[in-house]
């Protein structure tokens, strides 16, 4: 195959092991691991904590990343997507945009999105905060284990979206399963984690200082929850989930053919329900649920079937 013969890809999840994780990942999806925790499976990602490997084609066993650059895709991989099974609450967290984490970590900083998959009855999260403090009140209160007191929890259901930006205070909550789309980054500056241990024992590492310096500590003025327009088609209906600098995601609610021409850019496609047939020049490729394709830049592919596929681009 050369450079020029490209296909959709299948790609094989990395999983994490986190302690606050479940097993739904590997009971209701599928995915295939010796670790006994699934917590979150990176169904797109060229990271250098986390690669994916391609599954099907000429390409099989392969490392993504490695496929990209005989494609030619030399830059650096703009977005990293992700299933999150929280059996237990996340740690209260932020993360730093670009300017911050560049001088300091080294790497891209993080905005990203959360679609609730599925949710316990009476599941929350938090987002942001109740009202408007001050950097140093936040300082303090995380100081003198207060910060509860003004965080913004929230009640979920099925199919809420969260807009995360860069410097949010934000933890998703115990008893829910999201998809998070986001950028290609793994910096996470940690404000509590309720004093849990980790795996040696000791509580995982907070830091104060830096999530000080980042964090917005302002109301949210994002709209959150059941947001996004949905316009119904012949193959469907599409629900806008969020656009930004970074990416572009929709929620297809697949049922007929829909033809996709990925002439601007490359087109992933995770599979929540159902399954999905994509035919191309040269063959066919089938996902089903919990299944991630990429389609490469310059590629027309006929999706075909009955399911719920979260649809994401870079901008």
């Amino acid at each position: 195959m050369t450079i020029e013969q490209k296909y959709p890809l299948l790609l094989k999840p990395v999983i994490k092991d986190y302690l606050w994780g479940g097993t739904r990942l590997k009971t209701e999806f599928g995915f295939e691991t010796d670790k006994e925790i699934a917590a979150e499976g990176w169904m797109l990602s060229c990271h250098k904590d986390g690669t994916n490997t391609v599954e099907n084609g000429v390409y099989a066993g392969k490392p993504l990343d490695e496929v990209l650059r005989l494609w030619g895709y030399e830059e650096k991989f703009p977005i990293l997507i992700k299933l999150i099974d929280a059996k237990d609450r996340l740690s209260v967290q932020v993360h730093p945009d670009n300017n911050y984490a560049l001088e300091n970590e080294g790497e891209y900083g993080k905005t990203e999105m959360w679609y609730v998959v599925d949710c316990e009855e009476g599941a929350q999260l938090i987002y942001g905060f109740n009202k408007k403090i001050s950097r140093s009140e936040f300082e303090e209160r995380i100081n003198n284990n207060t910060l509860d007191e003004v965080m913004n929890y929230v009640p979920v259901k099925q199919g809420d979206v969260f807009f995360i930006k860069a410097g949010t205070l934000h933890a998703i909550g115990k008893g829910i399963l999201i998809a998070e789309i986001q950028q290609n980054s793994n910096t996470t500056y940690r404000v509590s984690d309720y004093g849990r241990l980790g795996a040696d024992g000791k509580p995982r590492e907070l830091h104060v200082k830096k999530a000080v310096d980042v964090t917005v500590t302002d109301v949210p003025t994002i709209p959150y929850g059941d947001v996004g327009e949905v316009k119904k088609y012949e193959y469907g209906t599409e629900r806008q989930l969020a656009e930004c600098e970074y990416f572009k995601t929709v929620n297809l609610d697949l049922d007929g053919e829909k033809e996709i021409n990925t002439e601007n850019g490359f087109l992933s496609l995770l599979v929540l329900s159902g399954e999905v047939t994509f035919n191309y020049d040269g063959g066919e490729v089938k996902a089903q649920k919990g299944g991630s394709i990429l389609i490469p830049q310059g590629l027309k592919v006929l999706l075909s079937g009955r399911a719920e596929v979260i649809c994401s681009k870079d901008n």
